[in-house]
């Protein structure tokens, strides 16, 4: 049986940190970030689907997505966001599954689904366990400003369009503190995976 930890976090909370880690452990991760970025190529059905919802003007001229432009977009519109998710988020789905079930067919012994709104979609039923990777929102606020050069406003509309880490925390079976440095993140995933005997 291949166990299957859900990993999610808040933006700029170090989630894609501690999804690394899992490297070290021999762990594959199926991202779900990433995948969204393949969904959306030019010539999937989800990319079809995004410029006949949003016209021709989020292209680049190479005609792939501009996502930054179709980003300030749903940022601003909780309706075309909506819009947006209904077309990539079953495409991303269909995607890890497919990449799940083929680990799962290898033996592989460990597979982890790095899903940001694993719990805002509610797809905890995805996996066997929940790992949320915790920050305090001034850190989460001072890294993504740090990160992204948002403004403090921007960077307050990107987390407030997300759960809270804190309820997102209540609600993981595991909690990874991430206030702290690297290496504290990277002890408290390896005895967490010890204690779930994966390693």
């Amino acid at each position: 049986m291949t166990f299957v930890i859900g990993l999610t976090g808040s933006i700029a909370s170090g989630k894609s940190t501690v999804s690394l880690m899992f490297d070290d452990f021999n762990i594959p991760v199926i991202d779900a970030d990433k995948i969204s970025r393949e969904v959306v190529m030019p010539g999937g059905k989800a990319y079809e689907q995004i410029v006949d919802e949003f016209g021709e003007d989020v292209l680049r001229d190479d005609k792939s997505l501009d996502r930054k432009k179709l980003g300030a977009i749903v940022f601003e519109n909780e309706e075309k966001r909506e819009q947006l998710n209904n077309i990539v988020h079953p495409a991303v789905r269909e995607k890890m599954l497919e990449r799940r079930d083929a680990f799962a067919a290898s033996d592989e012994k460990c597979v982890v689904l790095d899903i940001p709104l694993l719990f805002e979609s509610k797809l905890m039923h995805f996996v066997d366990k929940t790992v949320v990777v915790y920050v305090d929102e001034d850190v989460q606020l001072e890294r993504l400003m740090e990160r992204d050069g948002y403004s403090e406003e921007e960077a307050y509309q990107r987390i407030n369009a997300q759960m809270p880490v804190k309820e997102k925390a209540e609600l993981a079976d595991v909690v990874i503190d991430n206030n702290g440095s690297k290496h504290d993140s990277y002890q408290q995933l390896e005895s967490l995976l010890r204690e779930w005997e994966i390693v």
